[in-house]
Order: structure tokens, then C-alpha cells, then sequence
């Protein structure tokens, strides 16, 4: 009876060490004082043109060179970190390459990287230039961000997305009592047909696609946790000037989440001039909220399936935008902010895009036509804007809480353009606040100037031809600082 002995056998497969240091460096052509990498050349001085293979053997990565008597193994000691990535791509598909360098105090420097044919093996491109594709592209590059390196750090899942057949089966046998019954039986449905020989390829593709869709949103409950009125405010505040009845309202909506832990019944609608700040409104809604948002254009959609998607009967079939935001949100609570909602009306030929934003508002559930299932909507917070709101149908309006915002006054048009408008884009050119100078007849003539004008974004555009006009002046004309007063504001912007 044969005995074999163990005791040499390894308690565990050893993991490859790595030998080279991460030098950063945004330099766009690799010479030998700033090279890609820095090989070991201790044993030999290496030729100008060497050949032969990147590796990761035990305990060190190295590069091993073809010699005419066999080959001989080299440790890496620098490496530019934009390459780092290349080099593994390199040694993982075992692509025989041709390096170019000189040898240095440090080590072998080596600023081309080429690709050969050797050994039989043949070239990724018969001109060498995916290769050269990708060099030149990380060459052009910066440094990526420093990465630290922490083993205890939680794994993103971002990576792991459900895609293949075989993960989407895993998951639904894992997690699959984590979904809601309708999407659960659904899922199963299209898994069947995914996995089918008796239908058509066509039908099992968009089978599986619509299943990584929906299984990589998180579908989320209708619960929403307290949020905190004070931060509420002090978001509203830095993003806002005045309009304190419309920051009072958002207020009230958000003590009465706070009570019944879930969405109010009605969106909310923001009617006013343009340039008011209706959509910066929206955004500092949905970050109070702390929820992903998603706009809609309705000034750009003029056919229903642009919203709905299209079947899956066509083979070019796909989702519509609603779906996509709920895939590019990762999950089912987020916040639609649905421009220019007067315009929704205004379809051409297939029907009217107002329509299907009404089963979205209702939160009963919306249908995408290539998912084929009704998607749960209690999460959904929708805030739109509009101009004129004469121009929005009945059924649509009922869905939502009426906010009217007022244009601004002068005197808060004043405050604007003096404390927010002016210094943002003197800070954007690098000037100083005195070197930019607005005398209180030149705040008045703007004003004055614009009085006819809705919203702020006149008065913008005015600050940033004042501070274009002083910073020319300091540049041009060498002058320490420009005061503008009413004559050169008036001379200015007329």
C-alpha cells in the first residue's frame, strides 16, 4: 500500500507580492528622467531594446527578459501609477512586448512599451496601435487619486451588478423574498423565458436585460426616517434669498413626513416667471430629502413612448426615461423634477405625454412597456415647474400643491446681484472684491436697467460683464482696481 507523505504540502496558496513603489506623475511623454517604470538591472545592464513578458510569480512582480541563453527575471521598483492598471492587463493576457530604456543609477527606465509577436504568438493589431491607443490615452492623463489601501473596508457592490443568468437565478434564490410579490412572480415569469429554447433569441435577450433592469434597482419601502427642520432650513436658506412663504411651505411639507413617515399625497408645483429659481427650488427640495433625483423635459418630449418604452416586439426595444431614472437611481425612492410642465401637452402624432405622467403622479403604480410590470411609485416625489399654469390641464394640476413664486423685488434684486450674484463670479475669475467695485448710483443703475426683466438670471449675466470688464482693465490697462458708478454701467450693458 502506497504511503504519501503531506508534511511538504503548503498550508495555503501564497498571494503575490509586490515589489515596485507607486511614483505620481502627470507627465505627458515618457522619457528616461521620467519614465513609465524602473526595472531591477542589479544581475545585468539590460539592452536598449529588450523583449519579453510581464509576470506576477510569488513574492514579487517582476518583468522577464528573453535572453539568447534562456530567460532571466527582473523586479519592477517603480512604477508610474497610471500604468499600473496596464502592466496588470499585460502580464494577465501574457502579451509579449518589447521595452525601450536606459540604464541608470535607480534601475532599467523605460519609457516605450511596444508589442511583438514572439514565440508564435500574434499581435493584438498587425500597426501595434491598441496598445499604443492605450499609452498615449494614459499619458494624456492624470494621476489617479492616492487609494487607501484598508482590508476592513465594506466591498462596493457596484461591481457585482446582476447582468448573467446565473447571477439574476442566485439572487432570486438569496433575496428574492426581499422583493415585492408582483416584481417576484414577474422576475420568475421573464427568468423562464430568459432560460427557454423554444422562443426566439431575440425574445430571451430582452428577457434577460429586462431582468437586470429590475433586479438592480433597489425597491425600497414607502417609509422615510425624520428630517431635520433646522438643516431643512438652513439648505433652503443657502440656496435661496427671500421667498419666505415658499420656504415656508416646503417647511410644513417636511414636519408632515416627519409625522407620518411617508411622502405627502401631491407633488409639489412650482408656477412662476423664468429665472426665478424655480429648479434650484427642486434641487435643495430633493437634497433636503436625501433622495436621488431625476429631471424630465417635457419642452423635449413630444411622443408618449419616449416616456413609456417601447415593446419588446421591435428588436430595437428599450425602456423609457422614467424606467432609465429608475435604474440610473439604483433604487425606487427618488425625487422627478418634471420641467416645464405647461409644455407637456404639445405631443405630436402618437398621443399626449401629459397623459402618462398621470399614473406616475397618482402613486398607484406606473407600466413600462418593455418591462412589462407595474413598478411601484410610493416612493416617487414629484416636483415640476412651469411658466404658465393656464396651460396645464385640470387632471394634471389636481395632482399637485400649487406654489406661486413671485419675481423679485428691486430691492432683493439689489441684494442679489450685490451680495450673491457679483462676488460668485468674482471669485470664478480670481478677483478681488476690491478690485471690482460697484458704487451704490451703479447698483441702482442695474437695477434700474433690468427693472423690466423677470428672475435673476439678467443680472447675472450683468455681473459677469462688469467683472469681464474689470478684470480687462486690470490686465490690459494696469490698474489696481475699476469702481463702476451709473455712466460706465450705463455705457456698459446698454
Amino acid at each position: 500500500m502506497p504511503v504519501f507523505d503531506f508534511n511538504s504540502t503548503p498550508d495555503e496558496k501564497k498571494t503575490a507580492e509586490c515589489t515596485y513603489t507607486v511614483i505620481r506623475s502627470n507627465e505627458n511623454e515618457a522619457t528616461a528622467e521620467k519614465p513609465m517604470m524602473v526595472l531591477d538591472n542589479k544581475i545585468c545592464q539590460w539592452d536598449h531594446h529588450s523583449c519579453g513578458v510581464f509576470t506576477n510569480p510569488i513574492k514579487r512582480t517582476s518583468f522577464e527578459f528573453q535572453q539568447e541563453d534562456g530567460t532571466v527575471s527582473a523586479d519592477i521598483l517603480k512604477i508610474d501609477a497610471r500604468f499600473v492598471s496596464l502592466l496588470k492587463w499585460l502580464g494577465e493576457n501574457h502579451i509579449n512586448v518589447r521595452l525601450s530604456g536606459e540604464n541608470t543609477e535607480e534601475g532599467y527606465a523605460v519609457y516605450k512599451i511596444r508589442e511583438i509577436a514572439f514565440g508564435g504568438g500574434t499581435k493584438l493589431s498587425a500597426e501595434d496601435g491598441f496598445l499604443q491607443f492605450m499609452i498615449e490615452r494614459l499619458l494624456a492623463s492624470n494621476a489617479p487619486a492616492e487609494e487607501v489601501d484598508d482590508e476592513d473596508e465594506d466591498e462596493a457592490g457596484d461591481d457585482m451588478k446582476l447582468t448573467s443568468l446565473q447571477s439574476i437565478t442566485d439572487f432570486m434564490n438569496c433575496a428574492g423574498r426581499t422583493l415585492p410579490d408582483n416584481i417576484r412572480l414577474w422576475a420568475r415569469r421573464n427568468l423562464a423565458v430568459a432560460r427557454s429554447h423554444e422562443v426566439s433569441p431575440e425574445e430571451r435577450r430582452h428577457a434577460q436585460r429586462a431582468l437586470s433592469i429590475m433586479m438592480n434597482v433597489q425597491w425600497k419601502s414607502n417609509y422615510f426616517e425624520a428630517i431635520d427642520p433646522d438643516e431643512a432650513r438652513r439648505i433652503l436658506d443657502e440656496e435661496l434669498y427671500g421667498m419666505e412663504r415658499v420656504k415656508q411651505r416646503i417647511i410644513e411639507t417636511i414636519i408632515q413626513i416627519n409625522r407620518t413617515h411617508t411622502l405627502p399625497a401631491y407633488g409639489l408645483l412650482l408656477v412662476g416667471p423664468a429665472g426665478t429659481g424655480k429648479s434650484q427650488i427642486a434641487y435643495a427640495v430633493a437634497r433636503i430629502l436625501k433622495l436621488p433625483w431625476t429631471t424630465l423635459d417635457m419642452s423635449s418630449i413630444n411622443d408618449p413612448e419616449q416616456l413609456t418604452g417601447s415593446s419588446r416586439i421591435y428588436a430595437n426595444a428599450k425602456t423609457g426615461i422614467i424606467m432609465d431614472a429608475f435604474a440610473m437611481a439604483g433604487e425606487s425612492n427618488l425625487v422627478f423634477i418634471i420641467n416645464e410642465l405647461d409644455k407637456a401637452a404639445s405631443g405630436k402624432g402618437n398621443g399626449n405625454p401629459a397623459d402618462v405622467l398621470l399614473t406616475l403622479l397618482d402613486n398607484l403604480g406606473f407600466t413600462d412597456n418593455y418591462i412589462e410590470c407595474m413598478i411601484p411609485t410610493v416612493g416617487v416625489y414629484p416636483i415640476a415647474t412651469a411658466n404658465d399654469k393656464s396651460q396645464i390641464s385640470a387632471p394634471l394640476m389636481s395632482r399637485f400643491a400649487v406654489i406661486d413664486i413671485p419675481d423679485y423685488t428691486p430691492e432683493e434684486k439689489k441684494v442679489i446681484f450685490s451680495k450673491f450674484a457679483l462676488p460668485k463670479v468674482l471669485k470664478r475669475m480670481s478677483l478681488k472684491e476690491d478690485e471690482c467695485i460697484m458704487s451704490e448710483e451703479g447698483l441702482d443703475e442695474v437695477i434700474e436697467l433690468y427693472s423690466n426683466t423677470s428672475g435673476i438670471r439678467d443680472l447675472e449675466q450683468a455681473a459677469e460683464h462688469i467683472a469681464a470688464n474689470a478684470l480687462y482693465q486690470i490686465e490690459v490697462d494696469h490698474v489696481k482696481s475699476v469702481t463702476f458708478d451709473a455712466e460706465m454701467v450705463r455705457n456698459l450693458l446698454k
